[in-house]
């Protein structure tokens, strides 16, 4: 045990400085994620200072501190995955082991070079870690990335009051030029899938095999409510967003009827199949975490299903639930404002992995079977551990 004492006093520090850096500068404590591969990008710093501080040291110390070091790196990443999230990411553990070994084999070889001017070793090593930096955000991006729906994909159907298509301020020349301006959510669930915006279910029903997102719709006509009636409970599958009061930003003055509704017209459908939704709580936080199995939705000012069927489960208090109707299946969200985009997107338009919220690849995962699916999921700390 004497042999190693050196080697673990050389690492400790060192495994210390990671997590720290990996938990306030990798993103863990401000999205509320305990992902092991958040630690990625800031590897190389903490491995460069072993690698300094093990120059004069034998060969065996060093390579014992390297082992050490990076078994210390993954095993507190293991720890704080069981004890905030209750669950490992074996494969995100697997990729900070070999990052760790990588990056440590770096700079102790870049610690080994001797140039006219010491003051290179370092320049350099601030080179590598920025452009470690940058690779590493650039690989999680990817493999946080979810995949799309299979070309030949189900087309899902899309009934909804929001201003989801021409959601900007163009005017009716640039529309007409193709110059529109989406809502984020949409140009998100178009890219996912194949879908076709609908503003009637009687002239448009959802074809064989595909699904229907429901999203805050204005007043349906009863032949619309028998229309959904009959497809979810013929087999199909829904995703229905039931918002008591919604916060979506208005565009027109109040009292236009463009505007998204004020809250659920859906009721005399909901009442049919057993479900009543309440208001908001008013002492509750404006947007609240909802987990639904290892996904995270952020919503806000969320309604709760107060009734629901025996069969039915609910999720996050009942914010959420899945009941099944007749042979098909129907997800209630009691908040439209899920797919508002500050609620979902990333800081950085692209990055994945910096996302505060699973909302996008959790209604693909819904609408389109195989869609929604990435390498690396987040590892959300659970509110109870907070």
């Amino acid at each position: 045990m004497t042999c190693w004492r050196r080697p673990l006093g050389r690492a400790v520090p060192v495994i210390l400085l990671a997590t720290l850096l990996a938990w306030l500068g990798g993103g863990q404590a401000q999205f509320g994620r305990i992902d092991p591969a958040l630690a990625l990008p800031v590897l190389f710093p903490p491995l460069v200072l072993l690698a300094a501080w093990c120059c004069r040291d034998e060969a065996t110390v060093r390579r014992r501190a390297l082992l050490v070091a990076a078994f210390g790196i993954v095993l507190a990443q293991a720890v704080l995955g069981m004890v905030l999230a209750g669950q490992l990411a074996w494969l995100q553990l697997a990729l900070i082991a070999t990052a760790s070994l990588a990056a440590g084999v770096l700079a102790e070889t870049l610690m080994g070079w001797r140039p006219r001017w010491r003051i290179l070793t370092w320049l350099v090593a601030l080179l590598i870690a920025v452009g470690w930096f940058a690779a590493s955000h650039a690989m999680l991006a990817r493999l946080y990335r979810p995949a799309a729906a299979p070309a030949d994909a189900p087309v899902a159907t899309v009934l909804t009051g929001l201003p989801l298509r021409w959601s900007g301020e163009a005017d009716l020349a640039a529309i007409i030029a193709g110059q529109r301006a989406d809502d984020p959510a949409l140009v998100r669930l178009e890219a996912a899938g194949p879908l076709q915006l609908v503003d009637s279910l009687v002239e448009h029903r959802p074809p064989p095999g595909g699904t229907l997102l429901l999203a805050h719709p204005r007043a349906l006509a009863p032949q619309e409510l028998v229309a959904i009636d009959g497809f979810v409970r013929g087999g199909g599958k829904a995703v229905i967003l039931a918002d008591a009061l919604s916060g979506w930003p208005a565009a027109h003055p109040i009292g236009d009827p463009r505007n998204p509704p004020v809250t659920s017209l859906l009721t005399p459908l909901l009442d049919h199949w057993g479900v009543t939704l309440a208001a908001a709580n008013p002492d509750a936080p404006m947007v609240v975490a909802a987990d639904v199995d290892a996904a995270r939705l952020l919503l806000a000012s969320a309604g709760r299903f107060e009734r629901l069927p025996a069969a039915c489960r609910g999720y996050a208090d009942r914010h959420v639930a899945r009941c099944p109707i007749g042979k098909g299946e129907v997800w209630l969200v009691g908040d439209a404002d899920l797919l508002f985009a500050p609620l979902w997107t990333p800081a950085i338009p692209g990055a994945e992995h910096l996302r505060p919220a699973d909302t996008m690849a959790w209604m693909a995962a819904r609408l389109w079977p195989g869609a929604g699916v990435a390498p690396f999921s987040p590892l959300w700390i659970r509110s109870d551990a907070h």
